[in-house]
């Protein structure tokens, strides 16, 4: 019988679920000590496979000199101590204390891998009824892997990332980001090396993505993944940081991932050549001019931030828009935050926006317009509603390519809508398939003049609109625009302005999916309304001379 990866995640979701319910935890509590399971029988699953391998190579050389830790760590798995194994935890005595051995390895674990796990791992396993922890372990346990599922402890790591955001009511993107949108941007963005930056990074998906890319993509076997990437990240909270380092290392992954706020703190350090120095470098602070590739889904609209601290600020060189949300802060960002290109350099941005960010009037047209000029906008994307777990709202992809001024892209920009490209999981939730992602990947290929890719099964829908493999405009999904266009256009980046609208058949017109786009867009407009009038309001009272509470 064929392995049922959701059926699956749905037993242990209930499992997770029950262990809050009666063990007194509150809904915002049971996320990280659910998450710590998964991740030590990930990271068990993992240390003994790789194990007889290991044991091979210490019985070969000379005792002595073997490292069998430095081993581990050579092929990105974490060192498991015996007494942090699921074996060792599930055969303990009646009578002995779980919560407390649990913690225990969790220790150890910290402990033999200080580098990755330093204070990141969760220890709060004696609020927890000993039963509820054995029955929880026992689920996760009685799992067995096949050669044919995978990185499936991955996907369900990803999977309760995603069940945590929509319960606890986090807004979109702001902790994590459904795996398919994130494959999107990689394959397009193609991060094969370099440094890799987010400034919202929330639990680390966009860089797991890019590992699996950089090493999918390798040609060299002696490199492993940290050889080919290095990831840096900031997260405003704390214990969102923790789940991302948590994430880095059950993948194997080394990265720098802070807690800051990315609006006022620009943390990144780095290290120079200095003469003067004894050491002959020095260490200089700031992200500008710093990255190959910038990868991030920052949350949404965001209000409130302090525009006066941000002044004279350089990562925002084209200036502060006046909107109360700070979607052209994080634009801005991520624009400076890439290195000026050299000729066979990267220097590539791929991140979400809402819709309202490609149409916004006023100060934030007024950066458009310079981003584009720039010739920095390389290929816009428009993605339907119902891709997030906990939002309905569509969503755009930017992305930004400062090397593209030297290409015969100049003044070029494609845009791809593919709103009606996805496949259905249930009512509320959308997701685009491997062969969906690969598709839509090729009609970026082909405008860069690059071979289009079949190995997810996309030749049929390639060809079919690309017969001789060359790009050409598809009315309804896509389009090159001119900058002169675009200016005509209001520098719009809403990628419905150019491809125009497919022609389709009745029966093919899904009614009630575009009620409900259109009910969140209607909504959007609606909360930005009322925000305007009760402004009005506010400015008139002044004006008159009343008073203002």
């Amino acid at each position: 019988m064929a392995f049922d990866l959701k059926d699956f995640q749905n037993k242990l979701w209930k499992t997770a679920d029950a262990l809050r319910a009666n063990s007194g935890l509150k809904y915002n509590e049971f996320s990280t000590p659910v998450l710590g399971l998964i991740f030590l029988r990930f990271a068990d699953y993992r240390f003994q496979k790789a194990k007889p391998d290991i044991e091979k190579l210490k019985n070969k050389s000379s005792r002595r000199a073997f490292d069998e830790k430095t081993a581990y760590e050579a092929r990105g798995i974490l060192y498991v101590p015996e007494k942090a194994s699921f074996k060792y935890l599930l055969s303990l005595p009646e009578g002995e204390s779980i919560g407390k051995a649990i913690n225990d390895a969790m220790t150890l674990m910290e402990n033999n891998n200080k580098e990755r796990l330093a204070g990141v791992l969760p220890k709060g396993y004696l609020r927890i009824p000993d039963f509820l922890l054995v029955d929880t372990m026992k689920v996760f346990n009685d799992f067995k892997f096949e050669k044919e599922n995978g990185d499936v402890f991955g996907k369900v790591y990803e999977y309760f990332l995603g069940k945590f955001a929509s319960s606890e009511g986090q807004k979109g993107g702001e902790f994590y980001t459904p795996t398919c949108l994130v494959k999107l941007l990689v394959e397009i963005m193609k991060p094969f090396k370099g440094a890799i930056y987010d400034p919202a990074c929330g639990s680390g998906g966009m860089f797991v993505q890019t590992a699996e890319f950089a090493k999918r993509e390798n040609k060299d076997e002696d490199k492993s993944v940290n050889d080919l990437i290095t990831v840096f990240g900031q997260e405003k909270t704390e214990e969102t940081v923790r789940w991302c380092k948590m994430n880095l290392a059950v993948h194997g992954l080394e990265g720098n991932v802070i807690s800051a706020n990315s609006f006022y703190e620009d943390e990144y350090t780095y290290e120079v050549e200095d003469k003067k120095s004894e050491k002959g470098k020095k260490t200089e602070k700031g992200s500008i001019g710093q990255f190959d590739f910038v990868l991030a889904n920052p949350p949404f609209n965001v209000d409130g931030v302090d525009k006066e601290r941000l002044k004279g600020d350089k990562r925002f060189p084209f200036g502060l828009p006046k909107a109360d949300n700070a979607n052209y802060l994080w634009i801005q960002m991520f624009y400076s935050a890439l290195k000026t290109p050299k000729d066979g350099e990267n220097a590539r941005a791929g991140f979400v926006m809402p819709n309202s960010a490609s149409d916004a009037r006023q100060t934030e047209q007024t950066i458009r317009e310079k981003i584009i000029k720039d010739n920095a906008v390389d290929v816009m994307v428009s993605v339907g509603s119902n891709m997030f777990h906990n939002v309905t709202l569509p969503c755009t992809l930017w992305f930004l390519d400062k090397g593209k001024k030297n290409t015969d892209r100049k003044d070029k920009v494609l845009f791809l809508d593919v709103r009606e490209i996805y496949r259905t999981i249930d009512r509320a939730h959308r997701e685009f398939t491997d062969e969906q992602i690969e598709f839509i990947t090729n009609i970026v290929k082909l405008y860069r003049g690059e071979k289009p890719d079949y190995k997810w099964g996309s030749k049929k829908l390639t060809l079919e609109k690309f017969p001789d493999e060359k790009y050409q405009d598809v009315k309804g999904l896509c389009k090159v625009a001119t900058i002169e266009e675009i200016e005509k256009q209001g520098w719009s980046l809403n990628a419905g302005r150019y491809v125009g609208v497919a022609e389709v058949e009745e029966e093919d017109y899904i009614f009630e999916d575009k009620l409900k786009e259109l009910n969140s867009e209607l909504e959007k407009l609606n909360n930005d309304s009322k925000k305007l009038e009760e402004k009005i309001a506010h400015n008139i009272k002044e004006l008159l001379g009343v008073r203002v509470k």
